[in-house]
């Protein structure tokens, strides 16, 4: 069984739509390659976020024990 052919979106040439391709489905391999954008795009936080964000998910975990292992009296 022959693979489909498909047309890049990005350069519109006819390309083979093979099932262990990466990147996108409608887009040719050399156009799938992912674009090189600003490495580091992963936010930083600094001492005060980590603190308020350690704070909250402990103030989480503590709400979801008492929900879950209240006693019913």
């Amino acid at each position: 069984m022959p693979f489909p052919i498909k047309v890049c979106v990005v350069c519109s040439e006819e390309f083979e739509l093979k099932p262990d391709k990466p990147g996108f489905a409608n887009r040719c391999p050399e156009c799938s390659t992912p674009e090189s954008s600003d490495p580091v795009t992963k936010l930083r936080m600094d001492a005060d976020e980590r603190k308020t964000a350690s704070e909250a998910n402990e103030a989480r975990r503590q709400a979801m024990r008492q929900l879950l292992y209240r006693k019913d009296s």
